[in-house]
């Protein structure tokens, strides 16, 4: 017997195909979107050197088992360093996840640039950096930024470009892609999806999961400092982790 489709179930069909097809297709077309739109914004650390941004933003991105950066984190601690040698802007801010004690990544962050030679008065920390929409967010409202140049590898710049364009900052990214990175094609494949969330997220503009006081990145870096670990504090109490 066989089975005829008359002409409305072919319509039917023919649209719940396409909803299907647009489904599948819409977390790919989002994906182009973000890349292209803030694409132009990736720049060198040559032309960041020419910016005199208000501060260069670090973005965590997870520990060795020792608790020093992993090998994503420490380049993107060095193409900081540089920037700031290169006068890209005479403040860092370092913003990362800080939500357990035994999980410390902006205070490994900071000790790193320190480290190197960085005056620890021009190393702020921001300890409620949980997501790449949460710090740029919190770069803005927090340590009042405008200008900023966002440091990662290319493949999560576009998103925290986009994040930060859509939350009116004027934002530029130089990559510190330094090396082959182990896990890349699930990184890039994880960021796809992250774009889309953070399309919608960039649409909706929540509140990050922490506010407070502002604490202008043009002041004294050391008023974020938890530990007494960098030499002059400035009179920081160190039960006084800021949120």
């Amino acid at each position: 017997m066989k089975f005829k489709l008359t002409k409305r179930k072919k319509k039917i069909l023919v649209v719940l195909s396409a909803m299907v097809i647009l489904t599948a297709a819409t977390p790919f077309i989002i994906n182009a979107y973000v890349t292209s739109s803030v694409k132009s914004r990736l720049i060198s650390v040559e032309e960041a050197a020419e910016l005199n941004a208000d501060c260069i933003l670090v973005l965590g991105c997870g520990l060795n088992q020792d608790d020093t950066p992993s090998p994503m984190l420490g380049d993107r601690l060095k193409i900081g360093v540089k920037l700031y040698e290169a006068g890209a802007s005479d403040r860092l801010l370092m913003s990362g996840d800080h939500g357990r004690e035994e999980h410390d990544e902006v205070n490994a962050m900071k000790t790193f640039v320190v480290d190197r030679g960085i005056p620890t008065e021009h190393v702020f920390m921001d300890h409620a950096g949980f997501s790449t929409y949460e710090s740029v967010y919190r770069a803005r409202d927090i340590f009042e930024a405008k200008k900023v140049i966002l440091v990662s590898q290319e493949y999560h710049l576009y998103r925290a470009l986009y994040v930060a364009k859509s939350l009116g900052l004027e934002a530029y990214g130089v990559a510190s892609d330094l090396q082959p990175y182990a896990g890349q094609k699930y990184y890039d494949t994880r960021e796809i999806l992250a774009r889309v969330k953070d399309f919608l997220t960039s649409i909706f503009k929540p509140r990050p999961t922490f506010l407070g006081e502002a604490i202008p990145v043009v002041g004294n870096g050391n008023i974020t400092n938890d530990k007494d670990i960098y030499g002059d504090t400035a009179s920081v109490n160190p039960d006084d982790k800021p949120q």
